[in-house]
């Protein structure tokens, strides 16, 4: 098993912006000694989530649990929340879908 290695915010920035403009994976990690392909492609996810905070966020020190991130403003925390309790509304549909075919049965 391998060490960790923990990337500078510069080095994560940049692979970003190669990647947006379309350097291959492969010359990516070359130029900027990154060990593995599926750490660009974290970065890349983060990137495209818009959780671009993680970024700058150190290894292990993610936000405490039940805290959260700092939104830029008050409407992005209101679309967070949105998102949010539009999932939860999702779940408990499936599950009274579920709940009726079970009863069905």
């Amino acid at each position: 098993m391998g060490t960790r290695v923990s990337y500078p915010v510069e080095v994560k920035m940049k692979a970003i912006e190669m990647r947006l403009a379309k350097v291959p994976v492969k010359e990516v990690m070359e130029e900027l000694n990154i060990r593995n392909y599926t750490q660009l492609k974290t970065w890349m996810r983060w990137y495209r989530n818009g959780e671009i905070h993680r970024v700058y966020q150190r290894v292990g020190k993610q936000y405490t649990f039940g805290k959260g991130p700092e939104y830029e403003s008050e409407t992005a925390k209101l679309q967070a929340e949105n998102r949010y309790l539009k999932q939860q509304i999702e779940v408990l549909k499936k599950y009274e879908e579920l709940e009726r075919k079970w009863r069905q049965k």
